[in-house]
C-alpha cells in the first residue's frame, strides 16, 4: 500500500500494456487507499501514443476529469526501437535510429510531462515516478556500449531534473523520481538477460515501496529498486 499518499488517492499508469506497467497497474488496483487508477496506453480508450504530441494532448484531455491526481508512473520505453537492438561499438551508430531512440524513451516522455503534470494535485503530496535506467548514468557508465538507449535515458534525466526543479514551484510538496526497475523479465529485456531476472510483480512491489518512502527534495532523485540513489 501506499501509505505516504493521502487517503483515496487517484494514479494513473502509463505504459500499462507492458510488463511492469501492467504490473504496476494490478499493484495499485489492490491498494484499499486507492480510489481510482486508470492505465493508459496504445490500446486503452482513450489511447496513447508516446511519439505523437496529438495524441498525449488529447488524452489528457479526455482524462482531466478523473482527476486531480496524486500518482503518475510513466512505464513507457524500449531498448529495441524499429526491430533494431542497441548498438554495441560506435562503427553502429546510425543517425535515424538514435533519433528514433530518442524519441521513445525521451522525448515522448518529456511531452507527458508537460501535458500532465498540470493534472497533479495542489497542496498534497503527489509523486512522479519514471522508468529509466543505471545506464543513463554517466558516472556509472564503465562499460560502453548502447550508445542511442544511454544518451536516451541521460537525455530523459536531464529532462526529469529540469522539470522537477519547476514543478516543485508550484508543488512543493512533489516528488519527482528516475527509477531503475532492475533486470526484470518483459518483451523489453527477454533478449538480453537470463532466467534470474525478477519477476515484473517483484519489481512493482519494489518500486512501489521505494516511492512510498521518499521526500520531497525540489529535484529530481535517480534511485534503483532498493532504494539506493545512482549519481547522475
Amino acid at each position: 500500500m501506499m501509505h505516504s499518499l493521502p487517503e483515496g488517492y487517484r494514479a494513473l499508469v502509463f505504459g500499462a500494456s507492458g510488463a511492469i506497467g501492467s504490473a504496476l497497474l494490478q499493484q495499485l488496483q489492490s491498494d484499499p487507499r486507492c480510489a481510482a487508477v486508470l492505465g493508459v496506453s496504445r490500446q486503452s480508450m482513450p489511447g496513447l501514443d508516446v511519439l505523437s504530441e496529438p495524441s498525449i494532448q488529447a488524452c489528457a484531455l479526455a482524462l482531466a476529469s478523473q482527476g486531480p491526481f496524486h500518482l503518475l508512473l510513466d512505464a513507457t520505453g524500449a531498448l529495441t526501437v524499429n526491430g533494431r537492438g542497441p548498438e554495441k561499438r560506435l562503427d553502429e551508430l546510425d543517425a535515424s535510429h538514435l533519433l528514433a531512440a530518442l524519441h521513445l524513451n525521451a522525448v515522448g516522455p518529456s511531452l507527458l510531462l508537460k501535458h500532465f503534470a498540470p493534472l497533479l494535485a495542489t497542496g498534497q503530496r503527489v509523486i512522479w515516478g519514471k522508468l529509466s535506467a543505471r545506464v543513463g548514468s554517466i558516472e556509472d557508465n564503465r562499460k560502453g556500449g548502447w550508445y542511442g538507449y544511454r544518451a536516451a535515458k541521460a537525455a530523459l534525466n536531464m529532462l526529469l531534473q529540469t522539470s522537477a526543479i519547476e514543478i516543485a514551484r508550484r508543488r512543493p510538496l512533489a516528488v519527482v523520481v528516475a527509477l531503475q526497475p532492475g533486470t526484470v523479465q518483459s518483451g523489453l529485456s527477454q533478449p538480453f538477460v537470463g532466467d534470474d531476472a525478477m519477476r515484473p510483480d517483484e519489481a512493482a512491489r519494489r518500486l512501489l515501496a521505494v516511492l512510498d518512502g521518499l521526500q520531497p527534495t525540489g529535484r529530481a532523485q535517480f534511485v534503483d529498486h532498493q532504494g539506493q540513489a545512482i549519481s547522475w
